[in-house]
């Protein structure tokens, strides 16, 4: 713990800010590192001699700033930086995430059998209103989430793809049990966007922070569509590198 810092008062420059300025310089010496929790607030309270609601007002400053990341029931840690994930003819997350020595997870939110809405049915060529299977999910990355995603498979060709992938946590490790023992990336769109209220609370960030959303469509051996998939990235913690 560091020793109490004293604050300017009635010079102009808010409490807060002058807070975010001190722990903004300390991150950047290196006092810090990335990765590392910082005090809570009640820590800091005591160390600056002010109340909770001014600390957290230099926190949501920081988090603004891209220099912490704030998450409910951990506490806030100082940003990792992004994650250069490789996109490419065979993208895989759990391999970009061993890749760049990221411990990572994937959990399954929701899944359903349901009929396919004509866009969905296009990209797996399969009849508007055929079954599909829909898997919710959301990966992390050093126990901070990183992406959500909707990803859709024809039914008929995956039965009981749900409790499969709740075995798994691996789309790719699910595939093979059915005999697809690779398959490859037809096409990648991105695009940016700010979130929805969904994925600023299930990606813990603020709702100025942009998302990139990915729509992608992957093929087995044959070129037969296995999966359509839309995704949102939270874009200050992943970098989206194409593989030529």
């Amino acid at each position: 713990m560091s020793p109490r810092t004293s604050l300017t008062r009635g010079a102009g420059v808010a409490l807060w800010r002058q807070i975010s300025a001190t722990l903004e310089q300390e991150i950047r010496d290196g006092e810090h590192p990335a990765g590392a929790r910082l005090p809570t607030e009640a820590e800091l309270s005591e160390r600056f001699g002010v109340n909770r609601h001014t600390v957290r007002r230099a926190m949501a400053e920081l988090e603004e700033q891209g220099l912490v990341d704030v998450t409910q029931g951990r506490g806030t840690f100082v940003h990792l930086g992004a994650i250069a994930y490789l996109v490419g003819r065979r993208t895989r997350f759990h391999e970009n995430m061993r890749r760049e020595n990221r411990d990572a997870r994937v959990e399954l939110l929701d899944s359903a059998i349901e009929p396919a809405p004509a866009a969905v049915a296009r990209e797996l060529e399969i009849p508007p209103g055929t079954d599909v299977i829909r898997l919710d999910t959301r990966s992390h990355a050093d126990g901070l989430p990183l992406s959500l995603a909707s990803h859709y498979f024809p039914a008929a060709r995956f039965p009981g793809l749900a409790d499969v992938f709740r075995e798994t946590g691996s789309v790719t490790a699910s595939f093979a049990r059915y005999g697809v023992t690779d398959y490859t990336r037809r096409r990648t769109r991105v695009s940016a966007r700010l979130p929805d209220a969904r994925e600023q609370r299930l990606l813990e960030i603020t709702r100025t922070r942009p998302v990139m959303a990915t729509e992608a469509v992957n093929v087995d051996a044959e070129g037969r569509p296995v999966e359509y998939g839309l995704s949102s990235f939270a874009s200050d913690r992943i970098q989206l590198v194409f593989e030529s």
